[in-house]
Parts: C-alpha cells; structure tokens; sequence
C-alpha cells in the first residue's frame, strides 16, 4: 500500500470569475411640501448619503453613492421619497 504522501495532489480548476456588472444608479426625489423632516430616511440609510440641509429637510449630497435599497422610501411615514433608476452622467453638463 501506498501512503497518502506519495498521492500527488489534483489540481482544482479555478473558479469561474463572475460576469462584470455595470453599477447602476439612482435618483432620490424628495417631495419637499410633504417632508416633515423626521429624519427616518437619514437614520435608516446605510450609505449615510442623506444629509440634513439648513432647514432639516433631508439632501443627497453624493447621490452616485446611492446603492437602491429603498430603505429611506420604504421607512418614509410621508411617502415623501421615490428612488428610481438613472444613466449615469456622462458629460459635465448633463443635469
């Protein structure tokens, strides 16, 4: 009998690398006359990307850092936020 030691190792294949995705993005529209300012959407952000402006009214100061969970608008009591998809800016003067 032979030993384990004298077995030469299989090779594994690699894992197959996963397929590039583009990142998507997102735009967040707060419906300023119906905001409250609760601070719900701030707290429950993961990306904490939604900031409180001077009036305590929430702002997205980056909102490229946006991943889409949907949180701040699923916790929102005024329904006062809608996330949706975007193209990304291409151009310094696209809006």
């Amino acid at each position: 009998m032979t030993a384990e030691s004298d077995i030469p190792p299989v090779e594994q294949p690699s894992p197959a690398k996963p397929a590039s995705r583009k990142k998507t993005f997102y735009n967040l529209a707060f419906y300023r006359d119906w905001c409250k300012a609760c601070g719900l959407c701030m707290a429950f952000c993961p990306k904490k990307i939604i900031l409180a402006d001077k009036s305590g009214k929430p702002m997205v100061k980056e909102p490229d850092q946006c991943i889409g969970c949907r949180f701040c608008e699923m916790h929102c009591p005024d329904f006062a936020i809608t996330v949706s998809e975007r193209q990304p800016k291409r151009r310094k003067d696209d809006a």
